[in-house]
């Protein structure tokens, strides 16, 4: 999926890094490797200077592999895509979806860039990294990564709104393997970003996600949950297979994720965080207010006056303020 642009001209990506940060952070990573390297063979050297000429030039290219190939892949995935030099420029390696790499992707970046990087002295990196539209080498291209810059002004809506509770587990039967990276990008950006849109502009594209994602699905999106709301209990979804394939399945329960953090409502038409959604308290919420019902009449229809429905008489739990729905709506 391509890059989406709202109304508002607000460009749901990441930021990439250019070539020069990211040169700059190879180098440091050479650097350090380089001095590891040769620390290290000197120490091989001197412990193997009884062995025959064969055993000392397998040890040099154990060493070799070992420190300069080995050694970045190792860092790459126990930091989660930050090496050294990264971590000094501040960028990172992510998925194509923004989500945090692994193994296999570390593996691929390490493995061609001995060849583009080592071999070559940087010139095949330097030249895929300029033809590329998002400066990505060809150890990105193959692994599905992408190297974004990290140290922008990050507001405190930045982070993925969670879904209301009475969405929790909804979607554990869900088969998401056909969702493309591009758009679970798109889905994210979105839910990060839709406290800067116009309620009508977000809640068309929320819609329009949302009929994307339940075609790759197979499962038509429900119809008595918000678009939005849909939208961030699946990445919820998502995010929590993954914490149970990383860290084993005790870790994080259905439809709960350490990687969310609260955020604004889902934006709707007429201003309101939810249309249709449950309470949220912490206890048991209720079932949703089915469409059509008294209570849900303000809810499900923004923009008619209180006066209009039940003789003037508010939904309960509504006050001056605050949407029928509990949630306050964002600034």
């Amino acid at each position: 999926m391509s890059e989406l642009v709202t109304g508002e001209a607000v460009a749901l990506e990441l930021r990439p890094a250019r070539l020069p940060s990211r040169a700059l952070a190879v180098l440091i990573d050479l650097i350090v490797a380089v001095v590891v390297y040769i620390a290290v063979t000197i120490a091989v050297v001197a412990a193997a200077a009884s062995l025959d000429e064969a055993a000392q030039m397998a040890l040099s290219i154990a060493a070799f592999l070992l420190v300069l190939v080995g050694g970045p892949i190792a860092v790459e995935t126990l930091s989660h895509g930050r090496s050294l030099g990264k971590l000094a420029v501040g960028l990172r390696v992510v998925r194509d979806d923004g989500g945090p790499i692994r193994f296999r992707h570390a593996l691929v970046r390490g493995a061609i860039g001995v060849v583009e990087i080592l071999m070559t002295f940087g010139v095949v990196a330097c030249i895929a990294s300029l033809v590329s539209a998002r400066g990505r080498r060809l150890g990105d291209v193959f692994a599905g990564t992408l190297v974004v810059r990290e140290r922008i002004p990050v507001a405190p809506s930045g982070f993925v709104p969670p879904p209301p509770p009475w969405l929790a587990g909804r979607f554990s039967e869900l088969d998401l393997s056909a969702v493309p990276d591009g758009l679970w990008l798109a889905i994210r950006q979105y839910l990060t970003r839709m406290h800067q849109l116009d309620p009508q502009v977000g809640w068309a594209m929320a819609e329009r996600l949302a009929s994307d994602l339940a075609a790759r699905t197979g499962a038509p999106a429900p119809g008595d949950v918000p678009p939005g709301a849909y939208l961030a209990a699946v990445v919820q979804e998502r995010q929590a297979r993954e914490s149970r394939r990383a860290f084993g399945s005790g870790t994080t329960g259905a439809g709960a994720s350490p990687m969310v953090a609260p955020g604004p409502g889902f934006g709707a038409p007429g201003g309101h965080p939810y249309s249709g959604a449950g309470p949220v308290g912490p206890a048991s919420p209720p079932p949703p207010v089915p469409y059509g019902t008294e209570a849900a009449s303000v809810v499900d229809r923004p923009g008619v006056p209180v006066e209009e429905t039940s003789g003037g008489r508010p939904p309960a739990g509504a006050s001056e303020g605050r949407p029928a729905s509990g949630f306050v709506p964002p600034a």
